[in-house]
């Protein structure tokens, strides 16, 4: 006779923890999806920009893009409105900037007189950020923070939409650069899956206090960047792509010199 009172209190308690439980975030909210949109709006009109011949646009706007990436995520996670809808948002946004959109402005710009050659390389390019960013969304949970596995995607943009920039900007034609972007894209590509580390600055605190020496070296940095933004830039984001490399040399190198005992 007590079963029926037993299960019933089950059922009770089951139901009063329902009501109680803290609701899954799946709402859309507006300000960091607004910049996630900006970012996807400037990879669609780099695309455009690239169509009609207008590539030094082009560039600009996937720097653009990467900006806005940057910003987002910072965004949400400040204003406490993360949600699985942005994440996703965000990511297929990153596909069309840091993927589709680089891979058409080079291939316009510089590869499409290359027959075969040309737009396998923008392919690779471009299958490459769809598995780079796959990755990343599988490994997000148990990848160390610190670090990037792989040359991320903007960073990879960054370094095509550079490039492109740079050649424009000293009048040097698609046509006169076209193996270099040819290198340069498939070095963009390939560096995004393979297994290197590069540092994400994830763990910088901007609330931390840094001596006046740092101050100084920033507004050097903006001076410089001011001088020929084309070629800082295109240096900075080819340094970027090159660390992770050395990185991997210099610990090689130090496991190396670990494994080999001292002679004496």
């Amino acid at each position: 006779m007590q079963e029926p009172d037993t299960r019933q209190h089950v059922e009770d308690e089951a139901a009063e923890l329902v009501v109680t439980a803290k609701p899954t975030r799946r709402g859309i909210f507006l300000l960091p999806n607004l910049l996630t949109t900006a970012a996807l709006f400037a990879g669609f009109y780099a695309i455009v920009q690239a169509m009609n011949g207008r590539f030094e646009l082009a560039a600009v706007a996937i720097l653009v893009a990467m900006i806005l990436d940057g910003l987002d995520g910072r965004v949400a996670r400040l204003t406490n409105t993360q949600s699985a809808f942005g994440a996703e948002y965000d990511s297929l946004s990153d596909m069309v900037s840091f993927g589709v959109s680089p891979a058409l402005v080079m291939y316009s710009f510089a590869l499409k007189d290359m027959g075969k050659l040309g737009w396998i390389a923008a392919f690779v390019y471009c299958a490459a950020a769809a598995l780079r960013l796959a990755r990343f969304n599988t490994m997000l949970a148990v990848q160390d923070k610190r670090w990037f596995m792989g040359l991320p995607s903007p960073a990879a943009a960054a370094l095509v939409a550079g490039f492109v920039w740079l050649m424009v900007d000293n009048q040097i034609t698609g046509s006169e650069s076209r193996w270099l972007a040819w290198g340069i894209t498939l070095f963009a590509g390939l560096s995004m899956i393979t297994n290197l580390a590069f540092y994400s600055g994830k763990d910088f605190n901007l609330k931390r206090s840094v001596p006046f020496v740092v101050i100084v070296l920033m507004a050097i940095g903006f001076s410089l960047i001011s001088l020929d933004p084309p070629i800082v830039l295109f240096l900075l984001f080819l340094a970027y792509g090159l660390s992770g490399y050395a990185l991997w040399l210099k610990r090689r190198f130090n496991r190396k010199n670990a494994a080999t005992p001292n002679a004496k």
